[in-house]
């Protein structure tokens, strides 16, 4: 299979290119970013996906499927431009699959999709809409990339789309939200809250991504580990130290002192959880975690 990803640079996406080619598959990655460790075999276009450069990979590679996961948080770019590359980049990927013909698109998304609220279900569905975006704005883009993609389902029926919600990925690297989050010795939390956590080992994570090429499935899908921690469970575990505050203090400091910073509206996530059920991935793919949470924590423990 010719499969196509747009965004190959970021940590995530770079597995999950040389699983696909050691397992014999024909890859093309899309990204104007640059990176050292591209995996052997992989043909690199270093284009932006929403300029014409990109379409032309698109029209004379003619790819079988995409694997969008060109999408970035508020931690890594900010303003418009993160709006632009979000939405736009999302809407650019899906009008270039639809011309070109191609056959299954996985939208790699993120649970933090649905927000979080005090008045939150515990366990979200695929049916839930997001909540609390008023609260946190710079996840709306994110959101309304989800959004633009899970419409491919009825707009193009001919073609095979799925979304993936995922949770967080911890691995050695500690790329992602929360590895930048735990990446210091000493993690702030809110005082008087204790959120529980999901998150998969990132080799994880690229068998989910794997298997939902392989099933070709089509629909909306939680991806999810075994079972949700709790916060400062996750931070004695991996090694680091608990660093309580309170509300007004811990906004002020984020950021500062070699603590992690985080976007105006996020301390809602280290106040109340945003747990999901995969239970229809699983049952569609067959899928199993190879490392428990414990197992993960351990991987990512700072030298002593």
């Amino acid at each position: 299979m010719r499969v196509l990803i747009p965004g190959v640079a970021g940590g995530l996406a770079r597995q999950v290119a040389a699983r696909l080619l050691r397992l014999g598959h024909e890859v093309i990655g899309i990204d104007p970013r640059r990176f050292w460790d591209v995996p052997d075999g992989l043909e690199l276009y270093p284009v932006d996906v929403r300029k014409r450069a990109a379409e032309d990979v698109f029209r004379k590679r003619r790819p079988d499927a995409v694997v969008h996961m060109a999408t970035v948080t508020s931690l890594q770019v900010q303003g418009d431009e993160r709006d632009r590359i979000n939405l736009g980049g999302t809407r650019a990927v899906f009008d270039h699959c639809r011309t070109y013909g191609v056959k299954q698109v996985v939208f790699v998304g993120r649970h933090t999709f649905y927000g979080a609220a005090p008045d939150a279900a515990l366990y979200h569905t695929e049916e839930e809409p997001p909540l609390a975006l008023a609260s946190f704005p710079a996840l709306a883009d994110l959101v309304a990339a989800d959004l633009y993609a899970a419409t491919s389902l009825w707009r193009d029926p001919s073609m095979r789309t799925s979304v993936l919600r995922m949770v967080y990925t911890l691995g050695p690297a500690l790329h992602g939200t929360l590895g930048a989050f735990l990446r210091g010795r000493v993690v702030p939390i809110v005082l008087g809250y204790d959120p529980l956590f999901q998150f998969l080992h990132e080799q994880d994570a690229v068998s989910a991504i794997v298997l939902a090429l392989e099933k070709q499935l089509r629909g909306l899908y939680n991806v999810a580990g075994l079972q949700p921690l709790p916060l400062s469970l996750i931070i004695r575990e991996s090694g680091r130290t608990a660093l309580p505050l309170p509300e007004f203090l811990l906004e002020r400091v984020l950021g500062h002192g070699g603590l992690p910073g985080l976007p105006p509206g996020a301390l809602s996530h280290l106040k109340f959880p945003i747990v999901v059920d995969g239970r229809r991935f699983r049952e569609e793919t067959g899928f199993a975690p190879t490392r428990d949470e414990v197992q993960t924590l351990h991987d990512i423990q700072l030298p002593r």
